[in-house]
């Protein structure tokens, strides 16, 4: 109570911040299982899941023939990383600590601390998981290629940006609106499913159907991520910077409003944090 505080200087703090944010983000990925490797495990299965599930869904229905020519199972991958590490990252925004958290009580710990360490766990544990597959695919069953790897991976990061994002701006809301925030992040991570565009290539559509799914930052994400595996796609009809310039715009709204949100928070929205 009566401790002289120090002042820091802006390298110092920088430093305790990031060394905050990195013990809360251990603390998320170990908390959502006892078990670390259990909690990766579950999520590669979950990922394995998805990709065989859309595998049996394209052979049945004869879809096939609408891939890019290459290793087809390469190309669901290609659409199952990206909208899982966007909605993963968006629910794990969402479902952050607010600013009536017990958490937050203590004096380092603030709602960007809490926001940061989510979306960071959601992504750790979505790259190891798409490493893991990955590797066990090449070694497995046959060797892969990707035409520009740095260029793939910035297109999963930009994915996972994205999600943060869109988190963002449902977390402002959701102190306010926790039922309706609910009910529309789960919308949109369901509608994502088709929005995405994760099971045809924007090349093939027509521009009726086009306009129907470039709103989608995702959309464009997963259709650059494709040009950079594959050598025999180039995409014309999306965009890097597309998803980068929403993103941005969509995260200074979501900032703006958790700091709007936080000046007005009171201790009775705790029940619906």
């Amino acid at each position: 109570m009566f401790e002289s505080r120090k002042p820091r200087s802006g390298v110092r703090g920088a430093a305790s911040l990031l060394t905050l944010i990195y013990h809360s983000t251990v603390r998320n990925i170990r908390r959502s299982h006892g078990n670390a490797l259990i909690g990766l495990i579950m999520n590669i299965m979950q990922t394995v899941m998805f990709v065989t599930v859309f595998y049996i869904m394209f052979s049945v229905l004869g879809m096939k023939g609408n891939a890019i020519r290459g290793d087809f199972l390469l190309y669901i991958m290609s659409g199952i990383f990206l909208f899982m590490t966007h909605n993963k990252a968006m629910g794990a925004v969402v479902g952050s600590e607010g600013p009536t958290s017990p958490m937050m009580k203590h004096a380092p710990m603030n709602t960007i601390v809490a926001i940061s360490a989510a979306a960071l766990s959601a992504l750790y544990v979505q790259i190891l998981s798409m490493t893991v597959v990955l590797f066990v695919y090449h070694v497995a069953f046959t060797p892969i290629e990707i035409e520009n790897p740095a260029a793939a991976m910035g297109m999963v990061l930009l994915s996972w940006f994205s999600g943060a994002a869109i988190g963002m701006i449902f977390l402002a809301v959701k102190p306010w609106f926790p039922t309706f925030t609910g009910i529309a992040s789960t919308i949109y991570q369901r509608a994502n499913m088709i929005a995405s565009g994760k099971m045809f290539v924007a090349n093939t559509l027509p521009g009726y159907m086009l306009a129907m799914f470039d709103w989608n930052p995702l959309f464009h994400t997963i259709d650059q991520n494709r040009g950079f595996i594959f050598i025999n796609y180039n995409p014309h009809f999306s965009s890097v910077s597309y998803p980068v310039y929403v993103s941005l715009a969509l995260l200074m709204l979501g900032l703006m409003g958790e700091f709007y949100t936080r000046k007005h928070a009171s201790i009775s929205w705790s029940s619906g944090q």
